[in-house]
């Protein structure tokens, strides 16, 4: 039998482990697992996960700046 390699549903879509906030996604994890259900004592993780997701955003439109769908 030939085995199959899985391929995802969506190959174009972006996986958090990709993406350049992915460190601070799992500290904000790892902060929540720490405290539990206090959520206060993890928004500082949560603003500097914020403001990465904001600036990888701007990047991409910057960079999709140049792009068009009619090309």
């Amino acid at each position: 039998m030939a085995s199959r390699v899985a391929t995802p549903s969506y190959p174009s879509a972006a996986r958090i482990a990709d993406s350049p906030c992915y460190q601070q996604y799992t500290a904000s994890l790892k902060c929540l697992e720490e405290f539990g259900s206090d959520k206060s004592k993890c928004q500082e993780h949560f603003d500097i996960y914020k403001d990465c997701k904001k600036k990888e955003r701007e990047a991409r439109l910057e960079r999709n700046k140049t792009r068009s769908f009619f090309s």
